[in-house]
């Protein structure tokens, strides 16, 4: 799964996948897109999502500075303490946030100042590429790559976008279902509008 610690759909999607870990033969691993990689030069975007943009770098920094440096496993642990405090404890983006989550998951908590670097900006493209360029420029997070109809092949979606994350058989169920879409040669698309904002329980 492809995720910015922003984006709370992300978060819910990462949810439901750690519980699918939890019933099903699988293991997720996590890895990082910036969605203000993604709207770089989009001049049409509101004042308020531009904002947001901005103070996007910080997190998905510190992300790929912990897994270039402490690995895949730390990056898991570090998207949940991110994601508990941004999303559930609603605080601010910024070096004290990124401090605490560092130390709570046992990296140093000085890597909170490459928030305001580009030091690991190459790193942070390429991993954003890996997620985004299979699955087209027209989506956001979450993308998930899924097991493909042919052996070894992964499929790319956007997505699901589920509120709230399900649990127990409900996830498992709704895992079925992708790697059944998956396994589809030709299979695109499924669409609804939202009528729900994310429900953090």
């Amino acid at each position: 799964m492809w995720f910015d610690p922003i984006c709370p759909w992300a978060w819910m999607t990462s949810r439901w996948l750690l519980e699918v870990e939890k019933v099903r033969e699988m293991a997720i691993r996590f890895h990082v897109m910036s969605l203000s990689v993604l709207n770089e030069g989009r001049a049409e975007l509101p004042e308020q999502y531009r904002e947001l943009m901005a103070k996007g770098w910080g997190p998905v920094r510190v992300c790929i500075a912990v897994e270039q440096k402490y690995g895949p496993e730390k990056l898991r642990d570090l998207y949940t303490a991110l994601g508990t405090r941004i999303h559930l404890g609603k605080q601010d983006l910024g070096p004290d946030l990124y401090r605490a989550a560092l130390a709570e998951v046992g990296a140093d908590p000085a890597l909170a100042a490459v928030a305001d670097s580009t030091e690991y900006d190459g790193a942070l493209r390429a991993s954003h590429n890996a997620g985004m360029k299979p699955v087209g420029t027209d989506v956001g997070t979450p993308v998930i790559h899924a097991p493909g109809p042919v052996p070894g092949e992964r499929i790319a979606f956007f997505g699901p976008v589920v509120t709230p994350a399900p649990k127990g058989d409900a996830a498992a169920r709704l895992w079925d279902g992708v790697l059944l879409v998956a396994g589809t040669p030709g299979f695109y698309e499924l669409k609804r509008t939202r009528e729900l904002g994310p429900i953090f329980d």
